[in-house]
């Protein structure tokens, strides 16, 4: 047995090029608890540092300060006795000053008593030439800071000062060590105390975070117990309400499809019904046809009413707003819908008065609702009556002169699958009220029903809009 190989072409097979990853910045790493905990730290290292560098520079120019004045006291008390050129030329020693870390130099007619002096410099030549009564400036000698203070002592002289700074800057060393200390100390707690402050401010979080994974998980929607009236709290409120709301949103849909399964059982086991007679009277040789006509016409009739009922269901689980709003007016919406209902009820008289009334909506949901309004009426109304059509200042008004509705009945005839005793000998599902007011609540309006002065119903549908066509609106908004 031989193994072919294939033959190599020096060309390597191009690989799926691989996307990098993209990097996450560190603070969305960071839970939480730590962003708050790193930000509380650095805020107060920030002001620690910045407090800390205020106090270091006001002891150092303090400590300047208190150094210069007592140098220039001590210089004035040796000018006015008139020892100045004494304590350098005749070479008195520096503890006629009462310091045993100062040094001295007079400046005579630009001469520098005793020679060499390397702290004299333009500063104090400057002085004794009379261009100032006094500097200040500071120097290093052999690796020690000096403060050199030079006071005028008469005409073309001056005396010169030069105290050693060690000791203040043995203060400021120290100083510097004990504000890094405090700096560091205070950093450390204030991030023990911002982890804490973080952890137990984040705890209505954690429960708000721990009651939504639960949902996600075993979907019981449960609210959480409200604790104080801070911001955290309104969180809890707001999650409560939520889940209210969506605990009503799961009951209406459970009861929405328990009630269609409902009322879609019995056209279903109709048709499954008269299927089955079609099929037995086939098998047996055939029916007459007068039986097989009115078996036909009451499927086709189960089929049209259970078209009806799934449009009504469909139209029902529509609970957002209308996806293609626009101008419409309601008048023509009227027109069509009487158009419509007038050729499925040709007995009766339909009596329309409308006026223009521009809304923004949905033309297909508007239209239904009204034409579910004229159905409704239509189908109470005695034969060779007349239905009152009025739409007023955006209001429709449908009356018929039917029974009406009773007192019982009255306040449930806008829910869903509700049919009043009288109606259950009717054809119907109970939806085509319950999709008007759906349709009124979508588009910002209402419905109501009543029962009308000499007997019948009366539905009013209230729209917002203005009055007037959307041609002539559209010209008087361009107008003004």
């Amino acid at each position: 047995m031989t193994q072919s190989t294939a033959p190599e072409t020096g060309v390597a097979e191009p690989r799926d090029p691989v996307t990098p990853k993209p990097k996450v910045p560190l603070h969305r790493r960071l839970s939480l608890a730590a962003r708050i905990s790193l930000l509380t730290t650095v805020a107060v290292g920030v002001v620690l540092a910045f407090v800390s560098a205020i106090v270091f520079v006001s002891v150092r120019a303090e400590f300047e300060s208190s150094l210069d004045e007592n140098l220039l006291r001590r210089a004035g008390s040796a000018v006015e006795a008139g020892i100045a050129t004494e304590l350098v030329i005749r070479g008195l020693p520096p503890s006629a000053l009462v310091a045993a870390d100062v040094k001295l130099a007079v400046i005579q007619n630009g001469r520098v008593y005793p020679e060499p002096v390397a702290f004299v410099g333009p500063a104090e030549q400057a002085v004794a030439q009379g261009a100032g009564s006094s500097s200040f400036r500071t120097v290093e000698l052999d690796g020690t800071p000096y403060r050199v203070v030079s006071v005028s002592a008469g005409a073309d002289s001056a005396l010169v000062i030069a105290q050693s700074m060690s000791s203040m800057q043995s203060a400021l060393d120290r100083l510097q060590a004990i504000l890094w200390g405090v700096s560091i100390f205070g950093v450390l707690v204030a991030g023990l105390l911002g982890s804490v402050v973080a952890s137990s401010g984040l705890r209505p979080v954690r429960r708000l975070t721990y009651a939504v994974e639960q949902v996600a998980v075993t979907e019981q929607l449960r609210p959480i117990e409200v604790r104080g009236s801070d911001d955290l709290a309104r969180l809890t409120i707001a999650y409560n309400q939520m889940m209210a709301a969506l605990s009503a949103s799961q009951d209406r849909q459970r009861q929405l499809v328990a009630d269609a399964g409902h009322e879609l059982r019995t056209p279903l086991t109709s048709l499954k019904t008269n299927i089955e007679l079609l099929g037995q009277a086939e098998t047996r040789g055939g029916m007459a046809p007068e039986a097989r006509r009115e078996l036909i016409d009451d499927v086709r009739a189960q089929l049209d009413e259970l078209t009806t009922l799934v449009g009504d269901l469909v139209e029902l689980a529509r609970d957002s707003a209308p996806p293609s709003a626009e101008p419409l007016d309601l008048a023509e919406v009227v027109a069509t819908a009487v158009e419509r209902v007038q050729r499925r009820a040709p007995g009766l008289e339909f009596d329309v008065r409308t006026e223009p009334w521009t809304m923004v909506g949905e033309w297909g949901s508007i239209e239904r609702a009204v034409t579910n309004l004229l159905d409704n009426a239509a189908k109470w109304s005695p034969p060779l009556d007349v239905v009152t059509v009025r739409l007023h200042d955006g209001v429709l008004t449908v009356a018929d002169n039917g029974p009406g509705i009773s007192d019982e009945d009255l306040p449930h005839v806008f829910d869903r699958f509700y049919r009043s005793r009288e109606a259950r000998r009717m054809p119907g599902s109970g939806l085509g009220l319950a999709i008007v007011a759906q349709a009124a609540t979508r588009h910002h309006g209402e419905v109501s029903a009543a029962r009308g002065s000499s007997g019948g119903t009366v539905m009013r549908l209230r729209l917002p809009g203005r009055l007037g066509a959307p041609d002539e609106i559209e010209d008087a908004d361009a107008s003004a």
